[in-house]
């Protein structure tokens, strides 16, 4: 028993023992932090952390900034650290117990901006379609005033005026007429049907945000008509907070062209915005530089009114809508015609066309959230169209009304490299047209369903492969299949490939809208009288294959790119004007094709000054009764050099020049009379210029120029002495049809 109590008496006599060692052991350190603000003086700081060195003990300061903290004596070192404050660590010292702790603040370093140019026109590296992103800045470098004058700065492009009396201006890719590319608005169809050609000017320049740009087949989702190309055009967004609020736009021309547009935006809520959209223009100078006695242009009154709204709604919801109204009006011929003169032998020869255009669209989707790439869209678009024309004494009237649906769906399987694309698409096209008199009316009803795969494994390779299947309710049922490939060895060098099916309805008549510009018969020889103008449709195969190379020279960017696109017509309207006496249109009975070689260079050749170079070479070939010819009025060679400049300061510089080669010109009616025998133009060189400047990024005024050079085709207009004789023909034109013109605007934005 005294044994067992003896035991446990020395068992707490040890613990006591043991405790007051420990204690001995410990050490109280205890202090207050304080820091020292920048241009302040000291402060207490509480909620300061201090710790010991192995983080195994530690405490925050209090209100007041004092701390007590026990510690083993062998830890020589605390570290003191607060948020904005450099972190501090202290020797402690025999018998120092009570510190005084100063902290510094944290050094702040300067802001640093990374600033890159963006390229006013860039190429995708990534995506198997190769697009040309045409930027506003681009669009700046000239006037403008509308799609057709918006790729005067764009080799990809060629710009030719249709004939000698309207006007009108065409454009031309891979060496196709302006119908064989597909232009879209924000990826629904715009310019087409009736408005092929006098289209592109019922687009502003002020109301486009950019621009993308690409050649050959393009994807089976827009539809099966393109054959040349696809430019889709994007129009200035209300949501977007860093764009003015409003934009005012005037431009005035030495030819007598009055411009104004006016873009303004309107956010509601985070949820809810809207746009709004006005363009008047008005040509009011007769002109006549060539002294023909036939007005270069047409007088012009044209109005534009649009207006659109955005919808961000709730779990992934997205809806717009717009509504947009086109009225021009216009009067040409000789300068002495008078608006709702005679036509007939004896009186002026005059040109007049009236056109009244509306439009609406919506685009509707759905992101689903919970489904990671899922997502469903509906686009909805109606168009009505009507245009009375007279050309002397031949009259063209018609009307189109057009209803376009397509509905997407896009999932991904498994994983982000595989994306699937499906859906159903509808046209209706209804056109009344009557030419001198002669009815021509049709209604085209084409439902359709496609799919698309895009594979994306790796930065070196994708692809891009789709088909759509659609019935024709005149043609019948037919397929477009589509496929795009790219490879990238290095990751600057990429080498694409495309091959892909177009189908598509030539209207003859909006078509070549320049031929009626003469007294030439038009004769349709009709092979299939069920189908519209008794003429099979147009079905051709591109294939495509191209090269970009980007680099770095003297530590700035440049770029190098090369394509080549082969067009094989299996079957294809023939317009053929080898005979002066007539248009004929009839289907195609042998070979016709077109191959296109574009080399271009961009490069940045000192600081804000860049250099574009490019050369196009074109064999665009068809035959003409058992007879392969060269397309006429296209030129095999084009040459092009631009040249732009930027101060620190917002002065911009803008040079552009190009040579155009020669071009095969049929046989025309001579001047003199008689029949002059089919040759080639000459060549030519046009020179572009534009300076403006930019003062506080809201206000800017341009001061440009025009074919500089002031070259002109001679003569253009044949038979002016007889306009109502059968040799007077103003549609053979070759070169500019208008000299210099010098113009002047101001762009005015509020935030």
């Amino acid at each position: 028993m005294i044994s067992k109590l003896n035991k446990l008496l020395f068992s707490g006599l040890l613990v006591i023992v043991c405790t007051a060692a420990n204690a001995q052991q410990l050490r109280a350190v205890h202090g207050i932090v304080s820091g020292q603000r920048e241009k302040g003086n000291a402060e207490t700081l509480a909620g300061a952390m201090v710790t010991t060195v192995d983080n195994t003990v530690s405490t925050q300061t209090d209100a007041e900034g004092r701390f007590k903290l026990d510690i083993q004596e062998t830890s020589l070192k605390i570290i003191v650290s607060y948020v904005g404050f450099l972190s501090d660590t202290i020797d402690l010292h025999p018998g120092e117990n009570h510190l005084t702790i100063n902290l510094e603040q944290s050094r702040k370093l300067k802001e640093v901006v990374v600033k890159q140019r963006r390229k006013s026109t860039e190429m995708s590296m990534i995506d198997p379609i190769k697009s040309e992103k045409i930027g506003q800045r681009e669009l700046l470098k000239a006037a403008c005033c509308n799609l057709s004058e918006s790729f005067e700065t764009t080799p990809s492009v060629d710009v030719a005026f249709t004939d000698a009396v309207t006007g009108y201006k065409q454009i031309q890719m891979l060496g196709l007429a302006g119908p064989y590319t597909l232009i879209t608005r924000e990826n629904i169809p715009d310019t087409r049907g009736l408005a092929a050609i006098t289209g592109l000017t019922y687009t502003p320049g002020s109301f486009i945000e950019g621009m993308q740009l690409s050649k050959g087949t393009g994807s089976v989702v827009n539809g099966y008509e393109s054959v040349a190309g696809q430019i889709n055009v994007e129009w200035k967004k209300p949501f977007e907070e860093k764009d003015e609020k409003w934009l005012f736009n005037l431009y005035q021309s030495t030819q007598g062209r009055t411009e104004g547009n006016l873009v303004y935006r309107h956010k509601f809520s985070e949820k809810l915005s809207s746009n709004l959209f006005l363009h008047a223009k008005s040509q009011w100078a007769k002109v006549d530089m060539n002294n023909d006695g036939f007005m270069d242009q047409p007088l012009d009154k044209q109005f534009v009114g649009a207006n659109r709204w955005f919808w961000f709604g709730p779990k992934g919801w997205e809806i717009q809508g717009g509504v947009k109204g086109t009225y021009v009006e216009n009067t040409g011929g000789q300068l002495d015609y008078e608006r709702g003169g005679e036509q007939v032998s004896g009186k002026p020869w005059g040109y007049e066309q009236n056109t009244q255009r509306a439009e609406g669209w919506a685009k509707i989707g759905k992101m689903f959230q919970g489904t990671k790439g899922t997502s469903i869209g509906l686009q909805l678009s109606g168009i009505y169209h009507n245009q009375d024309a007279l050309y002397g004494s031949r009259s063209y009237l018609a009307t189109q009304r057009t209803f376009y649906s397509n509905l997407i769906f896009q999932t991904i399987i498994h994983n982000t490299n595989h994306v699937i694309k499906t859906g159903l698409s509808n046209v209706v096209d209804d056109y009344n047209e009557r030419l001198s008199g002669t009815p021509y009316a049709r209604t085209e009803i084409v439902p359709g369903a496609f799919a698309e795969y895009a594979y994306s494994a790796s930065d070196k390779f994708n692809l891009v492969a789709g088909i759509r299947g659609d019935y024709h309710n005149i043609y019948g049922a037919f397929a477009t299949p589509r496929l795009h490939l790219r490879y990238a060895p290095f990751k600057k060098t990429v080498f694409r490939a495309s091959v892909g099916r177009a189908q598509r309805t030539a209207n003859i008549f909006a078509e070549n809208l320049g031929y009626m510009a003469s007294n030439r018969g038009f004769l349709i020889t009709a092979a299939n009288p069920g189908n519209p103008y008794g003429l099979a449709p147009e079905i051709a195969w591109n294939y495509g294959i191209n090269f970009t190379q980007k680099f770095q020279l003297n530590y700035r960017d440049g770029a190098f790119s090369a394509d080549y696109y082969y067009t094989d017509f299996r079957n294809q309207v023939v317009v053929d004007v080898e005979d002066p006496h007539s248009v004929r249109f009839y289907n195609l009975s042998g070979v016709s094709f077109a191959s296109s070689l574009h080399a271009q260079l961009d490069y940045e050749i000192i600081h804000r000054l860049d250099l574009r170079l490019a050369y196009r070479w074109y064999d665009v070939r068809t035959t003409y009764d058992m007879q392969l010819k060269e397309r006429p009025l296209i030129a095999a060679h084009r040459a092009f050099g631009n040249v732009g400049y930027e101060t620190k300061n917002h002065w911009k510089f803008d040079y552009t020049i190009q040579w155009v080669g020669s071009k095969r010109v049929p046989a025309v009616h001579a001047h003199g009379g008689g029949i002059e025998a089919e040759g080639y133009s000459p060549s030519f060189v046009q020179m572009n210029a534009q300076i403006s400047k930019t003062f506080k990024e809201v206000f800017e005024i341009y001061l440009g120029g025009e074919n500089l050079t002031n070259y002109m085709q001679h003569d253009p207009v044949i038979g002016t002495s007889n306009p109502y004789d059968t040799g007077f023909d103003a549609s053979m034109i070759w070169g500019p049809v208008m000299g210099r013109n010098i113009y002047a605007g101001l762009r005015y934005k509020i935030f």
